[in-house]
């Protein structure tokens, strides 16, 4: 599967495919991650003015998502990154995260940084992270340092 090919546009969070793939995520992250330490937004607070959702279509078929949440004028925070089964190992993640990273960069941030969880589970995503330049650091925003969380940035 070629990644130019997937169409990358803002979701207004309203379809039912999106909300059956957040849904997804967020029971998946409550079964491997302690629930103090868990995260992953619902809908509703993804749906705030200081995030831009996406969603990744292929033809019909939703391939994944993410979000990009403004933590200040010059750093931006990567959330809600989340690919389809039928799409895992098939380029979404980088497509979207590449997005994210264009995204920032045209608003003129100096920083996107995450949190993801740090078990086994994450591992891929830490892989994904790491080829597209970020490094560990501490916790951030309102974040607090968990044994359970994996903190990255990148800076821009």
């Amino acid at each position: 599967m070629n990644p130019s090919k997937f169409e990358i546009k803002v979701d207004d969070l309203r379809g039912p495919e999106i909300a059956g793939l957040l849904s997804e995520h967020l029971r998946c992250m409550a079964l491997v991650t302690p629930s103090e330490s868990m995260h992953a937004l619902n809908l509703d607070k993804l749906r705030q003015p200081n995030i831009t959702f996406w969603s990744v279509w292929d033809g019909g078929g939703l391939a994944g998502c993410g979000a990009l949440k403004e933590l200040d004028p010059r750093h931006g925070e990567v959330k809600s990154m989340r690919t389809a089964k039928a799409y895992l190992r098939r380029g979404v993640g980088g497509a979207m995260l590449e997005y994210i990273i264009a995204e920032a960069n045209r608003r003129g941030y100096r920083r996107l940084s995450l949190e993801t969880g740090a078990i086994e589970y994450f591992h891929p995503a830490h892989g994904l992270y790491k080829k597209f330049g970020f490094t560990p650091c501490g916790h951030f925003a309102d974040y607090r340092e968990d044994p359970n969380s994996v903190f990255m940035t990148k800076e821009l």
